[in-house]
C-alpha cells in the first residue's frame, strides 16, 4: 500500500535571513562624525591648566576636512571615468558593420570576389607605381600598374579576381607597392580598409578595441578614417 504523509513545510530547510553583519572594511574607516565626536571628547577631558591650542585644533579640523573632501572628489572622478568609458563603448558600438581605414599592408577578403581596397601613402611624385597582391602562400595573384602618381594618397581597389579573371579564395592578402623616384626604386606604405565585426572594452588605459574580420584587433586610436 502506498502512503503519502504530508508534514507541511519545514522552515529549517530554507535559507534564513542573515542577521550577522559582514565585515566590509567600512567599520574601520573614520567618518567626519567620528572625528568630531573624538574632538569633543578630547576638549571635555583636557587639562584645564594646559588647554588645547586653538590654532592646533583648527589645523586638525582643516586637515580632516581636506582629507575627507579629497576622498569624496576621488570617488566622483572614478564615477565620472566609468561613465565616460561606458559612453565611449556605446558610441563605438555604432561602428559595428562599418569599414575603417587602418595603416598596414595586409587586407582581408571574407568572401570570394568581395575584393579589397585601400590607399597608397605617397609623399612625392612616383613613376612606374606597381601594386602587387599576394595570397597567404606568398603567390602573386594580381599586379596593378598605377603608372605615374603625383604626391598625395592614391586610392586603389582590387575586385578579387586573379590575372586570368578567376575568383580568388577568401583570406588574407599582402599588398606591396613599389615605384621609382629620381630613377631609384622605392617601396611605399599603405593603408587598407578592414571590416569591424565587434567592439570590446579593454582594461584601463587601452580604451576601446575594434575586432576586425580576419581575427585582428586594433585600438580605436589607430583608425585613420571611418568608411571606405
Amino acid at each position: 500500500m502506498n502512503t503519502i504523509n504530508n508534514t507541511g513545510l519545514n522552515t529549517d530547510m530554507y535559507w534564513q535571513e542573515e542577521t550577522v553583519k559582514i565585515a566590509d572594511g567600512t567599520e574601520q574607516q573614520l567618518t567626519q562624525e567620528d572625528f568630531f565626536s573624538m574632538l569633543t571628547e578630547q576638549l571635555a577631558n583636557q587639562d584645564p591648566t594646559a588647554p588645547v591650542d586653538n590654532d592646533q585644533m583648527v589645523a586638525q579640523m582643516t586637515s580632516f576636512t581636506m582629507a575627507d573632501g579629497i576622498s569624496q572628489l576621488n570617488e566622483k572622478f572614478e564615477s565620472f571615468a566609468a561613465s565616460m568609458t561606458s559612453n565611449q563603448a556605446l558610441q563605438a558600438s555604432s561602428l559595428i558593420g562599418q569599414d575603417v581605414l587602418v595603416q598596414g599592408n595586409v587586407a582581408f577578403m571574407a568572401n570570394e570576389s568581395d575584393g579589397i581596397s585601400g590607399v597608397v601613402i605617397n609623399e612625392e611624385t612616383v613613376q612606374n607605381m606597381t601594386i602587387t597582391i599576394q595570397n597567404e602562400l606568398g603567390e602573386v595573384v594580381k599586379t596593378i600598374d598605377a603608372g605615374t602618381q603625383t604626391a598625395g594618397n592614391v586610392q586603389f581597389e582590387w575586385d578579387g579576381l586573379d590575372k586570368n579573371g578567376d575568383p580568388v579564395k577568401a583570406g588574407n592578402f599582402g599588398i606591396t607597392v613599389t615605384g621609382e623616384v629620381g630613377g631609384e626604386g622605392v617601396q611605399l606604405s599603405t593603408a587598407v580598409n578592414r571590416h569591424i565585426g565587434s567592439v570590446s572594452l579593454a582594461s584601463s588605459g587601452q580604451g576601446i578595441i575594434l575586432n576586425l574580420d580576419g581575427n585582428v584587433s586594433i585600438s580605436l586610436d589607430d583608425v585613420i578614417q571611418i568608411g571606405s
